[in-house]
């Protein structure tokens, strides 16, 4: 007795068939497997994307100097960048502009209400051309900061459109910043970021004044000058901010980045993450492939008379484990199918989501047709593998013991 594969699949999808109760119960913990990780990673590098993305805004040729280690440790005690290191990243060869600006947590107030909200200093001489060119914010109306202001303010689009305090905030309005009075000049387009959304641009000198902050930054910013290499110049900052506070290397308590090392700092990150989520959804699949083989095992108990009749008629052991191995594979590629769906509806639910509701446009799923192919496929070989202990003992059942089993 000679079966092709196609007398495989239609033994295997009428015996499937037969038992779909049942076979739709052990699908479960393959369908939340596959959907968890489908999910998981389409939203994880739909991020990644949009992470990388917001870096090539700011161009291969920034430079960030951070207090500390780099994020983790910016605003961090003891450690602190201030106008004297802008000065020295200015001097080194290569650097075209330097300029550093100050965040943090203020009280803002309009009409009756009263909230916190993030408030930024950023400088207003030749150096705001590195923040203008990065394209962080627009504006929408009214106007952009420039020289000479002091207590003016632009403020998010979240503030702008009512989102923020119950009353919109427009150009001309006025708020208070940590009690002190501010005229709002402009509005900005939405950034994408909530708290970015949310917040309140003022003159670097005047956020000195308000936080009692006479000399410390947040982060600076260069870029470099043309023809030279970002990560020369990010090595050069290094050497002349450790001989300006008379450190040794590998002692240092400031970070310099290039914008090529922060994105890979990021995308290291968000792997990490992910590979974590995955394992845990991982489970699931374990999950699915033990009640494959259980289901497996059942199926060979109730269907041992009929493996005896086709023994009996010339089948061949290898013929018998086909037929259970290619059933089992079926159960888990049905079921990775029904959870690649159902994945790609949560991450497209979650997209859409952050995009509507909170404002977060660079949160999007990546849904490429290698993540549903291996999808499939890797389900297709857990099932494959969970029904391979079945299918052996299947196959080595004798033909009279099998006929005779009751």
């Amino acid at each position: 007795m000679i079966l092709m594969m196609e007398d495989y699949v239609k033994t295997a999808y009428r015996d499937i068939k037969n038992r779909k109760k049942r076979s739709w119960l052990t699908m479960i913990g393959i369908i939340i497997g596959v959907a968890a990780v489908v999910s998981l990673v389409s939203l994880g590098q739909g991020l990644k994307d949009g992470m990388n993305a917001e870096f090539d805004k700011m161009g291969a040729e920034i430079i960030m100097i951070m207090p500390g280690s780099g994020f983790q440790s910016m605003g961090s005690a003891g450690s602190s960048l201030t106008k004297d290191d802008v000065e020295v990243i200015k001097k080194v060869r290569g650097v075209n502009l330097a300029g550093g600006f100050l965040t943090k947590i203020a009280k803002v107030e309009f009409g009756n209400e009263m909230k916190y909200s993030w408030v930024s200093g950023l400088p207003l001489d030749e150096s705001k051309e590195i923040i203008d060119n990065m394209d962080s914010h627009n504006i929408e109306n009214g106007r952009d900061l420039k020289r000479g202001d002091t207590y003016k303010t632009m403020v998010g689009n979240t503030v702008a459109n009512g989102d923020f305090f119950k009353k919109k905030v427009r150009a001309g309005d006025y708020v208070m910043i940590n009690g002190k009075k501010f005229r709002v000049v402009g509005t900005l387009e939405r950034i994408g970021n909530p708290d970015d959304d949310q917040a309140f641009m003022i003159p670097l000198e005047t956020a000195r004044d308000l936080f009692d902050e006479p000399d410390n930054l947040m982060v600076i910013m260069a870029n470099i000058k043309p023809g030279f290499d970002a990560s020369d110049v990010a090595e050069n900052i290094k050497k002349a901010m450790r001989k300006d506070r008379d450190q040794e290397k590998g002692e240092e308590d400031f970070s310099v980045q290039t914008a090529e090392q922060l994105k890979e700092t990021v995308a290291s990150i968000l792997n990490l993450v992910q590979a974590v989520l995955i394992g845990i959804a991982g489970i699931s699949l374990l999950v699915g492939g033990i009640g494959i083989m259980n289901t497996m095992y059942t199926s060979v108990l109730e269907r041992t008379r009929d493996i005896g009749v086709m023994k009996a008629i010339g089948a061949r052991n290898v013929n018998i484990m086909w037929i259970f191995l290619i059933e089992s594979g079926i159960i888990g590629m049905t079921g990775g199918a029904i959870g690649c769906a159902i994945g790609i509806s949560i991450s497209k639910s979650i997209e859409y989501l952050s995009s509507a509701q909170l404002g977060v446009n660079y949160l999007k799923a990546s849904v490429a047709p290698e993540l549903i192919i291996g999808a499939l496929s890797f389900s297709f070989l857990v099932g494959m593998l969970s029904g391979t202990l079945p299918a052996m003992r299947a196959a080595r059942l004798k033909p009279t013991d099998a006929l005779r089993y009751e």
